[in-house]
């Protein structure tokens, strides 16, 4: 347990939240959204400092980041908690842990000097903070980052997107790659099925790139949900507005948790999803879930050349050098491409 970073005392012993932007009001002997932020008399703390629930070793396209360091490795660390409660979360059983087992804290003890450590023995270029929402153990995440910096490891966000501007400011410095999820453009969808609204997820994917933190943007595409070409061209409008070189991942959705009402995505919605995308004026645009299907390699926007042939999280050819396309010169956007 460790004192709260991004929180206010008010009167009655009330603390208000700023780490996300749900900025929580929390009364004395209870917890936040995220169920992993609890104030004891007036002061706020984090119950998951140092309670880590999965560590993994991962392809860094698993997270997915298709333009960051491709083929490298990333050590991958998550506590229990989340601030959404997505329907279809695929990682539910650690994300709304402590909703579900009331208010338990579960997790495996390790310091920022070990995590850093354990990177560096398994020959990682990065650690990721994912599985479940970073921002809730937050403290944890930026503490590991500094020192991960200073050790020449780079540092992964997988996120929601809800990070308050507040925490985003804070991490940016130390924070190297950020994949965020836009799970839908509708603030409806965002509410009923995630308990979350749409324009701060949008807000952060800006302000991470103006922060200079390589970004790439996944949606997952539920078939009724949030499928329509209309929505999709919005997504995509969005991102270009941003910055066209940001890489979208268009994921096929399997029905799992709690919604379970809905068939897998068609792959022909991944590849009308993905023609969108470019014709939106996207650079780089994947299709996730569908290994083989070639949607997951990529092209050089200018000249068509295949320059990375993917199988799933795994490379099978690279071809770029120095960050260019070796037919026509094209620059490729990413780190360390």
């Amino acid at each position: 347990m460790k004192e709260a970073m991004l929180y206010e005392r008010s009167d009655n012993q009330k603390v208000k939240c700023h780490l996300c932007n749900h900025y929580c009001t929390i009364l004395k002997g209870k917890r936040g959204t995220c169920g992993v932020r609890e104030n004891r008399d007036g002061t706020l703390y984090s119950l998951v400092y140092g309670k880590v629930i999965a560590t993994h070793i991962d392809p860094i396209e698993k997270k997915p980041l298709f333009h960051f360091m491709p083929g490298s490795r990333s050590y991958s660390i998550a506590t229990v908690g989340c601030n959404f409660h997505c329907n279809h979360c695929q990682n539910y059983d650690i994300s709304q842990y402590p909703k579900e087992h009331g208010g338990i804290i579960p997790g495996r003890d390790m310091t920022i000097g070990q995590i850093v450590s354990e990177a560096e023995k398994t020959r990682c270029e990065s650690i990721s903070y994912t599985y479940t929402e970073p921002t809730i153990f937050f403290e944890l995440a930026y503490e590991t980052s500094k020192l991960a910096k200073e050790r020449g490891i780079k540092n992964v966000f997988v996120s929601n997107g809800y990070t308050s501007p507040e925490a985003t400011r804070l991490i940016a410095p130390y924070l190297d790659g950020n994949n965020i999820d836009l799970k839908s453009f509708s603030d409806e969808h965002y509410k009923k099925v995630c308990g979350a609204k749409l324009q701060p997820v949008l807000d952060t994917i800006r302000l991470m790139k103006e922060s200079g933190v390589w970004v790439e943007v996944t949606t997952l595409i539920i078939p009724t949900y949030n499928d329509s070409e209309d929505e999709l061209r919005k997504i995509a409008a969005f991102i270009n507005s941003v910055d066209a070189s940001i890489p979208w991942h268009v994921t096929q959705f399997y029905p799992t948790y709690k919604l379970l009402d809905q068939p897998r995505t068609p792959i022909k919605t991944l590849r009308r999803a993905r023609e969108i995308g470019v014709e939106e004026g996207l650079r780089y645009v994947y299709e996730g879930n569908v290994p083989g299907e070639g949607g997951e390699n990529t092209y050089c926007y200018r000249c068509g050349e295949l320059l990375i042939q993917r199988y799933g999280f795994f490379i099978n050819k690279n071809i770029i050098k120095n960050s260019r396309c070796p037919r026509c010169d094209a620059v490729i956007d990413g780190v360390g491409m």
